[in-house]
Parts: structure tokens; sequence; C-alpha cells
């Protein structure tokens, strides 16, 4: 356990606040977070000095302790998801050794979740997501440590019951939604007396405790301007409606499990294949247990129209489990079994076609570094890796070429000291606020592009309003201008004698034909993507 713990240091939080918050999502919670504390309001999240329901309360609760204790810092806004992240992987290894009762198999569990993209990047960024799947994780760790052990069953209902209500409180009604596996799972087994005790019934107490008492306070305090926007556009809404219309096919949460689950991807389609002939032996009810974790989910999420590869991530910690055990039972067998021999040169293959992607991409993506030179060591480490692999598979010593691929996230993230002052103007909105702010006395509202409008607010403090020509508002509605015809932006320069504008191309273009001979405007910089505009009535 000390070195998943480490590992999770490095993987998870070493190097943390280097890159500034990025847009549009980081700065959204961290804006919440900073207004809730601009007001002294713990209960009521702000955004743009209004009220905002899209998230519940805890999230902006880590926010707020995390900011008093380190301060308003890019670290510290990710300290508490690089935490739950730690927290989700220890609870990985407790979990493989309640259910599997074996100590290599946990321990690859949880190599294999630490290690894979998208847990790492969950990790290093401020979402709900990673707070939200650990506790969904936690609650069914509880659960499972319960029903194997009956003599903690007392007070594994309660942790069960607690963790799903702080779900809740995270996320919203999913947080009940998702642990629901359990009763799926005592359905099919034919146990469902087993919630009908007094720790279940002192269980619902708790969840009631902990879950209910901010939507209350928030439904008596708004009224229906929560329950419309939290209920109806945040939930139901997504269900009838796709937010991301190009994520909205039936393929797109197994190609986006397989993409982001990497360099274990093709181990936890094997582990899955292997599922289904596990549940037809009937012996051991831990496999019953996590496909109905991974089935529950999927049945949630899947006829879901607003599709986001993060919704399903509660169920990774399932396919960890799934894997390790796979993985774990083929380097124990007598003899290696083709597949598994093949799988681990496929995976090392991708390795070297990731090595001559990344020359490629050098030259591809100049715009966004202008040298390939701090990718070099990236290179090289990624060609001796596949190398290394290769001569492992040779010599047939394949729990060592396992091992070998957990450091591939590392690598990439090995290169973020050297490449981020290139890469941070595409991903933030610091360096261009601070030029405009550092150059240029502001006094007014900015306008912005949609995409940037939030890391405009949070960098500057100054008011918005959004260009977005033709455009649709926000899927959750934000309570600044929208301007989405020729005129209205016209009428924002006509109240204002100089605008300051954060603008992507194509906006750029639109004021050049908004300008006309009313305006003049003056293109003062370009950081990253964006454009820094001056406009102003002309003489």
């Amino acid at each position: 356990m000390v070195i998943l713990i480490l590992l999770c240091y490095v993987f998870f939080m070493l190097g943390n606040g280097i890159i500034s918050l990025s847009i549009p999502d980081e700065v959204f919670y961290a804006q919440t977070a900073r207004e809730m504390a601009q007001r002294n309001s713990w209960m009521t999240p702000y955004m743009f000095a209004q009220p905002q329901f899209e998230k519940p309360v805890f999230i902006y609760w880590l926010l707020r302790i995390a900011f008093l204790i380190f301060g308003v810092t890019s670290f510290s806004a990710r300290f508490f998801p690089a935490l739950f992240g730690a927290i989700g992987v220890i609870a990985v290894y407790l979990l493989g050794l309640f259910g599997l009762r074996d100590q290599k198999k946990a321990f690859l569990a949880a190599l294999l979740l630490l290690s894979c993209g998208l847990y790492v990047g969950l990790a290093r960024t401020v979402f709900t997501d990673m707070v939200f799947a650990v506790f969904i994780q936690l609650s069914l760790t509880a659960f499972w440590w319960g029903y194997a052990f009956r003599d903690k069953k007392t007070p594994a209902l309660l942790l069960f019951y607690g963790f799903s209500a702080l779900a809740v409180l995270t996320k919203g009604p999913l947080g009940f939604l998702i642990p629901a596996a359990a009763v799926l799972f005592l359905l099919i087994r034919k146990e469902l007396k087993f919630l009908f005790c007094p720790a279940g019934l002192w269980g619902l107490v708790i969840f009631a405790l902990l879950a209910f008492p901010w939507y209350i306070l928030m439904i008596a305090k708004y009224g229906r301007e929560f329950t419309r926007e939290f209920f109806y556009n945040d939930h139901f809404r997504r269900l009838l409606e796709a937010e991301h219309p190009a994520n909205d096919t039936w393929y797109f949460y197994p190609a986006s499990i397989a993409a982001c689950i990497f360099p274990w991807s093709l181990f936890v389609i094997a582990s899955l294949i292997r599922l289904a002939r596990k549940l037809s032996c009937r012996k051991d009810p831990f496999y019953l247990f996590l496909a109905c974790w991974i089935g529950v989910t999927l049945l949630i999420f899947q006829p879901a129209h607003s599709k986001l590869i993060s919704y399903i991530f509660p169920m990774f910690a399932a396919l960890a489990l799934l894997s390790g055990d796979y993985i774990e039972d083929e380097l124990r067998a007598a003899r290696t079994g083709r597949l598994f021999f093949s799988l681990c040169l496929a995976t090392a293959m991708i390795f070297l076609f990731l090595a001559a992607a990344s020359i490629a991409g050098s030259f591809y993506f100049s715009e966004y570094m202008p040298s390939s030179a701090p990718l070099y060591p990236v290179i090289a480490a990624l060609v001796l890796l596949s190398l290394g692999l290769l001569v492992l598979l040779r010599r047939g010593r394949l729990r060592g070429c396992i091992l070998a691929f957990s450091p591939l996230v590392l690598i990439f993230l090995s290169s973020v000291p050297v490449v981020s002052r290139h890469i941070e103007p595409y991903l933030s909105s610091r360096p261009a606020c601070e030029y405009l702010l550092k150059n240029f006395q502001v006094d007014n509202t900015i306008l912005s592009s949609k995409f940037f409008v939030r890391g405009v607010k949070y960098y500057t403090g100054y008011d918005v309003a959004v260009i977005d020509i033709p455009g649709t508002p926000f899927f959750s509605p934000h309570p600044i201008p929208f301007l989405n015809t020729h005129e209205k932006v016209r009428e924002l320069f006509r109240r204002q004698a100089i605008t300051y504008c954060f603008l992507k191309r194509n906006a750029l273009i639109d004021i050049k034909r908004i300008a006309g001979k009313e305006f003049k405007y003056a293109i003062l910089n370009q950081v990253g993507s964006q454009y820094i505009v001056r406009v102003q009535r002309a003489e």
C-alpha cells in the first residue's frame, strides 16, 4: 500500500500547479467557489454574481477548503481531485483483497487504475467526476465488505448509505442510481433481505441526513428556479437532448473506454470476454457483483443522448479489478496462452506507434510547438520503452512487461514543465488576460467568444458578454449578455467608448463585418488561439 501511495503522489499530484486552470470547465468550478467565498456563502453556488445550480455543492466545499489552506492557485484547486484519486486507488486495492482474496491481483488492479489515461487526467483536473466516482466506489466497496464478511455488516451498510449520500451531494440523483448495482446483485442472488435489518434502516437515516438538507434548503430558498435548472435542465433534459451531438452514437462509450483506459485497453476487452465465462460458472459471486456494477452504469448512460466519457467513469474501478484478475491468472499459468502473449505484443507495438505519432505530431502541430526539441526526450523514452518491452517479451518475462506498461502516462507528464509555456495559451485564458491587464486600462464589459468567457471572468474579474453569431445559448443558461446578432454586438459597442475582446478566429471575422464605418478595431495581440481586440467608435 505504501508503494501505491507513493505512485499516486507521482501520478496525480506532482507538478499539478504548473499549468494554469484550463478553459472552459476548471475555471467554472474555481470561479464558483471564489464567488461563494466573496459572498461568505457555504450553501448557494454563485457564478457571474448570480446563483447557479449546474452541480450540487460538495465540490465547491472542497474547493473553498483548499483555497483557505493553500490560497487560490491552480495547485490548490486540483488538490482534492488528486487526493480523491489516491483514495480511489487504495479503495480498489482493498476491494481486490475483499473480493479477489489475492494481494497480487489487488495490487495489479490498483496499478492498472492509477496508470490509465482517463484516471490520471481526472485526478489532475477540476471536475466533479473523480470525487463522484470515488464516493460510488467507496459505497460499493463498503457493501461488498459487509456482504463478504457478515460480522462487518453493520458498519459496512452504514458506510454504504453514507458514501452514496455524499455521491448525491456531489453530482445529484446518480449518486444513488449507480449504487443500485448492489440491489440488482442481491435481487439476482435472491438475497434482498440482506438490506432489511436495523443497520439498513439506520443507513437510510444517515443517507437522508447527509443527502437531503442541501436540496431542501435550495428548494425552499429558490423554488422553481432551482428545480427547473437542476432537475430538469441538468439531468432530465440530458436524457432527451445531446449537449454534444457528435458524441450521441451507440459506439461512443465502447470506443471511449478503449481509448481512455489505455495502455490496458486490450486486457480490459479480454477480461470482459472472460467475465461471461466466469458468470456462467456461477461459483464466485464477486464476478456477478462487478458485472452488475458495469451493467447498471451502462444501462443508465447508454440510452441518454448527452454522452461524455466521464459519465461512465465510475465503472473504471470494476474494469480494473476484472483486468487485474485476468492478468495475474495468465501470469501464473503454467503455460502462457497465445492470446495473452499477443495482447502484450500488440500493446508494445502500440507504444512504438505512439513514438512515431509523437514525431509526426511535432511537425503537424508546429503551431502549438514552435520547436519540437522539448519532445525529443519523450520520443526517446517511448522508443526505448517500446524496445525494452519487445526484449522482455522475447525473453518471456511477461510480468516485467506488464509492469513496464504502467509508466506510459508519466512519460508524457514529464514533458509538461518543458512544454507548458507553449501549450498553456491554448489551454488557459491566463496568459491572454495577463497581457490585457498589464498593458491596457479596462473599465467596462469585456466581449468574449463563448469558449473563453468563463476564463476571462476568472482571470480578469470584469463583467463579460458573449459573442456567438449565429449561436445557441449555453446548455445551462448563464446570466450574462449573449450576443448572437450583429446588431446586438453594435449596441454593446455604442454603449462603451472602448470594448476589449477575446475572440476566436470566426468571431474576429464577425467583428470585421460589424465594425463597418461606425467602429474601428485593432488586433492588439494573439495569445494561443485567442485574439485580443480593441473596438471603439470611429472618429
